[in-house]
């Protein structure tokens, strides 16, 4: 480890950093004012926010390999099953760890921690090198586990949260509720758990600047149990609650009489998860500030992707309905000299630009292997290399994105699926029958940009 204690012998320069990851945080959520954040209203005031930001690998894990690796995951070639990842393309540990968001700025001289509740970066297996590679690793369990069993949950508090619709979802739901227990005292929340473990690695920070924190949040990953006094703010609700939603066409586990009512109480559960996360993010924010830490150190905020609630008739994570509602996301950089305070730019951002960005904002080296975008020189007024479009994909199936045209498919390839945003801005009409030279010109955009043909892992559905 000499070369670390070089580096912190030197103490670089730069500016500290607190990197927050949001789970299935959709971008209308926070940008369209549809859901009360006044805590990441304050960063979208403070910061520069990115309204064409798509993560180019999805869902959780590959997602935030992209954001930590600083290069782009997808295609998910030569992918295998990985003991306590799931059983999906793209499931993988993060690759070079050692050249990784963390360890570089490990190796630059900065303390670094990352606090999450994560089940699978902060438990897993093939995850333990990430966790080793920083000064501090803080993990809080009980997401889809735990040491208390469902039995510790009273009847009447599960019957609460089990709509009969979402009855399957009973072993869940249970598991959820005993290793929280915050349906009446948020202070139990896992938003609550993971802010509060990061206040105390900001103050650790405080006294060995410059830092690196990575604050890595679960919720408002489903279930979504909130106290009511988030929920009401939404909606009243009697009955049973639609805790989470069932992967799928809401026709295929709704009934007629159901879908409308129980769609808009899972969206109004969702977004009473968000404000409460919001409100436990703004725990750490007061402590950025009265630390005295805003004009020293970058704030960044991202999400790995959204979620779908009833738009085009779906509910969940579903890889074969690409739309905004699951692969747009918030992000927003705060720059600590407030330049491009409250500015938006359109540029076609991704998860795997935040590393070489955070990096050049800090005036650390990206290695070579990172091969996102710097979005910095925006901060300059100099715009980032041409990008005409997002492209990424999920599981088995990618999607490409034009000011123009929204279009996925499955990567054998079947099943194309195309928008004319101009005219269908809703993506409600699939045209992809009838501009065929769209189809091909923007499939073959995709494979030259994957290197080639994409990999196709048969019997494997990531949706679920």
């Amino acid at each position: 480890m000499l070369g670390e204690h070089l580096a912190l012998a030197q103490r670089p320069s730069g500016p500290n950093l607190i990197l927050v990851i949001v789970d299935s945080l959709r971008a209308d959520a926070v940008y369209d004012r549809a859901v009360h954040t006044p805590n990441i209203d304050q960063l979208l005031f403070t910061g520069l926010r990115f309204t064409s930001a798509y993560p180019e690998a999805m869902p959780t894990v590959p997602a935030r390999n992209s954001i930590l690796g600083g290069r782009r995951t997808f295609p998910f070639r030569h992918w295998h099953d990985y003991p306590g990842l799931l059983d999906s393309p793209g499931w993988a540990p993060l690759r070079q760890v050692d050249e990784s968001l963390p360890a570089v700025l490990r190796r630059a001289g900065y303390w670094t921690a990352y606090v999450t509740d994560n089940p699978f970066l902060g438990f897993a297996r093939p995850y333990a090198p990430l966790r080793h590679s920083v000064h501090s690793f803080v993990r809080t369990g009980g997401q889809i586990g735990g040491a208390h069993p469902i039995s510790s949950v009273p009847g009447k508090v599960l019957h609460h949260w089990l709509h009969p619709s979402i009855a399957e979802k009973r072993h869940r739901v249970g598991l959820y509720l005993a290793n929280s227990r915050y349906w009446k005292d948020e202070r139990r929340s896992f938003a609550a758990k993971v802010m509060k473990d990061a206040v105390r690695a900001l103050e650790v920070g405080a006294w060995s600047r410059p830092f690196a924190l990575i604050v890595d949040t679960y919720e408002p990953h489903e279930p979504w149990t909130p106290p009511p006094k988030y929920a009401d703010m939404y909606g009243k609700w009697r009955g049973p609650e639609p805790a989470m939603p069932r992967y799928g066409k809401v026709d295929n586990w709704l009934r007629p009489s159901e879908r409308g009512p129980v769609v808009r109480r899972l969206r109004d559960l969702y977004a009473g998860e968000v404000t409460m996360t919001d409100r436990w993010l703004g725990v750490l924010l007061d402590r950025v500030h009265e630390l005295n830490l805003e004009n020293e150190t970058i704030i960044a905020l991202v999400a790995d992707h959204g979620i779908l609630l009833g738009e085009h008739g779906w509910t969940g994570k579903i890889s074969t309905a690409l739309h905004p509602a699951l692969t747009r996301v918030p992000l927003v950089i705060v720059d600590p000299r407030h330049r491009q305070a409250g500015q938006v730019s359109r540029y076609y951002a991704s998860t795997h630009d935040l590393a070489p960005t955070l990096l050049s904002m800090m005036g650390v080296r990206a290695p070579e292997r990172m091969n996102g975008a710097d979005l910095s020189t925006l901060f300059d007024g100099v715009k980032p290399p041409k990008r005409e479009y997002a492209f990424g994909g999920y599981g088995n199936s990618f999607f490409i994105r034009t000011r123009r045209w929204a279009m996925w498919a499955r990567n054998k390839p079947a099943r194309f699926h195309l928008f004319d945003k101009h005219r269908d801005p809703s993506e409600g009409t699939n045209v992809a029958h009838k501009h065929p030279g769209v189809v091909h010109d923007l499939y073959r955009i995709v494979r030259k940009r994957a290197g080639g043909r994409l990999p196709y892992y048969r019997g494997l559905d990531p949706d679920g």
